[in-house]
């Protein structure tokens, strides 16, 4: 299979999250990034994840428990865009977006520029200096490219004295490969 968007991301947040961590799963879906979060931060650490189905924070409570990880995260249903409500300034390690619709979900719902661009914005500010933020934009079918292309046109705008934003693709992969995203906040 070679390289993929999830696994790049994984490889990424694993370099930089520490045991005693404080991190956010921004789109819980399934719970395979809250679950990999709880692994890097380890019984003293925390992990909040967010999602809007009742479906997706069902799933990742079941798998978050049957990982033995019940004890780190806390899985809310509510809107990343709401995410300054559970933590303060300065204060997390790392954030994870995975933008689109939820694994084996209705295709119909997924994730909107207005409510994504507001969690990222509050997410810059909740990072530590040296935090990081991890995004893969999954794109097409029932939600077009208007996520994409608000989100790519967002990026462009963060403040470059504070925060470094790279933007990745697989530039010979069809139908609409998944675009990952790696932010550090600098100061």
């Amino acid at each position: 299979m070679g390289l993929n968007t999830l696994g790049l991301a994984h490889k990424f947040i694993a370099e930089h999250v520490k045991p005693g961590g404080f991190c956010i799963d921004a789109t819980a879906g399934r719970g395979g990034d809250t679950a990999f979060l709880c692994g890097l931060v380890g019984k003293t650490g925390k992990v909040l994840a967010f999602d809007i189905q009742e479906d997706a924070v069902k799933s990742t409570r079941e798998f978050i428990t049957q990982k033995g990880y019940d004890n780190i995260a806390q899985v809310l249903l509510e809107s990343h865009s709401n995410m300054a409500a559970y933590a303060q300034d300065e204060t997390v390690d790392c954030i994870v977006f995975n933008f689109g619709w939820l694994p084996g979900g209705n295709h119909k719902i997924f994730t909107q520029p207005a409510t994504s661009i507001a969690a990222i914005e509050q997410g810059l500010k909740l990072l530590k200096q040296g935090g990081i933020m991890s995004l893969c934009i999954y794109y097409g079918g029932e939600s077009g490219f208007q996520e994409r292309d608000a989100l790519l046109e967002y990026l462009k705008t963060i403040d470059n004295r504070a925060y470094t934003v790279l933007v990745t693709q697989f530039y010979n992969r069809p139908n609409n490969p998944p675009i990952p995203v790696f932010i550090t906040k600098d100061v």
